[in-house]
């Protein structure tokens, strides 16, 4: 029977660690390559198997040189952008997407799809490893493989991109704007690309990113309403009573007309939350708002969205013949 292993410093027990961190903790260099550990890519050892996107991508960096960092899908993940739902169920066992400088020439390791041009590339951190940031990375998702993503998935993925870097600014974004730093960071980040690949489509997806934007059905229900001919709806757009005190904020809220559109999820399901929701709709009909329910099959299927369409085009006074229904 062989010797048990002998235990690692408790600074390596934690998570995935490199060859070179072992040396500087005094491991004897056999140590890393005995039964105990797993070794996600060269230069890189875990006492676990790595599962989860993150967890890999943890454990790929251990082992890669610094000036590296994550990008497209795999950064589209980590950062907590909406992309389509193939990606995303493919994402836990497909290739990590790593981008290097383009001086270093492309990333070749198994487990990951080489990029280059991180030098043109602003980056961020999430779980302690390089990750390029969210205005870039939407540009990225722009430039993959014709048929991976189209405009509307562009759009999700940059509203949420908005979000996220709103969040992080500190700035109030006003109910009803349609810019804020999240949309000039998108701005920027397209405009400062020489040529990218998919320009045309990333181009058109950002005439429709918005800011204030809560989730990707309110991105898909809005564009519903706006590729049919309809105005365009506020985004989350606040009420207030007589008295200027807030009564609600409303998904999708077309303000002249007193019409409203709440996008229902799995989370509206939950009674404490259905019960809110039904509190609002009461408050915003008081005011003398026509509230309509959206739900994913209104948006999704075919019969359920020509009904919805005919409904709100009734509740906007909007002849139907001028709208694109189908």
């Amino acid at each position: 029977m062989g010797m048990r292993p002998r235990p690692l410093p408790d600074e390596l027990a934690s998570g995935p660690f490199s060859t070179v961190r072992a040396r500087e903790l005094g491991l004897p260099a056999m140590r890393v390559y005995r039964s105990d550990l797993v070794h996600p890519t060269h230069g890189a050892h875990s006492l676990t198997e790595p599962v989860t996107l993150a967890e890999r991508a943890v454990a790929y960096a251990a082992g890669m040189p610094s000036a590296r960092a994550f990008s497209h899908v795999t950064a589209a993940l980590l950062l907590g952008l909406p992309l389509p739902m193939r990606l995303e169920a493919e994402a836990p066992s497909a290739g990590l997407h790593v981008m290097a400088p383009t001086s270093d020439g492309w990333v070749e390791r198994a487990g990951c799809v080489g990029h280059r041009g991180l030098e043109s590339r602003r980056t961020t951190t999430v779980q302690g490893i390089a990750v390029v940031s969210a205005a870039d990375t939407w540009c990225d998702l722009g430039e993959l493989r014709r048929g991976t993503v189209d405009v509307d998935d562009l759009v999700v993925a940059g509203d949420a991109a908005v979000a996220l870097i709103d969040a992080r600014s500190g700035v109030r974004v006003r109910s009803g704007s349609v810019t804020s730093p999240g949309v000039r960071a998108l701005h920027e980040a397209l405009h400062s690309r020489v040529r990218p690949r998919g320009k045309v489509m990333l181009a058109e997806a950002l005439r429709l990113v918005r800011p204030r934007v809560a989730s990707p059905m309110e991105t898909r229900s809005r564009l519903m309403f706006v590729r049919a001919g309809f105005p365009e709806p506020e985004v989350n757009g606040v009420v207030v009573d007589e008295a200027g005190e807030f009564v609600a904020e409303a998904d999708l809220l077309w303000r002249s007309r007193r019409v409203v559109a709440e996008y229902q999820g799995a989370p509206h399901a939950e009674i404490r939350r259905r019960s809110g929701d039904e509190v609002r709709r009461r408050r915003l009909e008081a005011l003398g708002h026509t509230v309509r329910e959206i739900f994913s099959e209104d948006v999704h299927r075919t019969p359920r969205r020509v009904e919805t369409l005919l409904f709100m085009a009734r509740a906007l006074d909007v002849d139907p013949a001028t709208l694109l229904i189908a």
